[in-house]
């Protein structure tokens, strides 16, 4: 999950710190560092690792995926800045990776890389990519990374740290992460409702959606499913039941893909 760049209307709010509140679930979150800063710290760690994969000829190798992402993702895009109208001036990014310790990350503002390993494990096909790269869109919709480092901020027992010690520190401490396992697990279940809100605004079908929580269940070796992230059979409930608030059947053959 990565990172934002701001412009004229949007930016008083994305610098603003203070309270917010999460795009649908209209859930609360209190936010010690302005999005502006996040944005510029994550990008320098995501610069740092997409160097490095294309200096081993990891990054974008699989030019096929890379294509799907980015026609998938636009329609994603376009979603995410019709629910959060702030998000239209991120500098969005899709990118693949063969590197098999990658499946899906999205940070502040935009960035989102792919493995494809992952993607063909599974054997994604465009509706259910497109639901997995709605989960990503929807941690950089949502701020949580700029969350999590709030969050962490509360933990540190020193005068508030410069940000970059922060992101040392909660990439580093396993202590920290602990305290902060409860807030993964509801940003990573709040990613998933409002990842299928934004497939489903993009034009997607439900049926593709409920099959890739479906894949993950199947697969529950999966490292996506792996740290804070609820278990298989409660995402795949959960898929299902937003299917079903969005008036799609659950019986019967699957309904075909759109290609939005």
């Amino acid at each position: 999950m990565k990172r934002s760049a701001l412009a004229v209307v949007g930016l008083s709010m994305l610098c603003r710190v203070g309270s917010a509140q999460v795009p649908e679930s209209g859930r609360w979150q209190e936010l010690s560092f302005g999005a502006a800063e996040v944005a510029e710290r994550m990008e320098d760690r995501y610069l740092d690792q997409v160097v490095d994969l294309a200096a081993g000829g990891r990054l974008d190798d699989d030019r096929v995926l890379l294509a799907r992402l980015q026609r998938i993702g636009a329609g994603l895009v376009r979603a995410a800045a019709a629910l959060k109208p702030e998000t239209a001036v991120w500098r969005w990014e899709f990118h693949t990776t063969s590197d098999a310790g990658v499946d899906a990350q999205c940070m502040a503002g935009g960035k989102i890389l792919v493995g494809s390993a992952f993607v063909r494990k599974l054997a994604l096909d465009d509706g259910e990519l497109a639901t997995l790269l709605a989960h990503e869109v929807a941690h950089a919709v949502a701020e949580h990374d700029r969350e999590t480092l709030s969050e962490a901020l509360y933990f540190n027992r020193q005068p508030k740290p410069p940000l970059e010690v922060l992101m040392e520190r909660l990439a580093t401490d396993l202590s920290l992460q602990i305290r902060l396992s409860a807030l993964s697990n509801l940003q990573e279940s709040e990613a998933d409702q409002l990842g299928m809100v934004l497939a489903h605004r993009a034009g997607w079908p439900a049926a593709a959606m409920v099959g890739f929580y479906r894949k993950l269940a199947a697969d529950d070796a999966a490292s996506m499913l792996s740290g804070g992230h609820p278990a298989p059979a409660s995402r795949l409930s959960m898929a299902k039941g937003m299917a079903l608030l969005f008036g799609a059947p659950l019986g019967g053959a699957a309904v075909a893909q759109a290609q939005p």
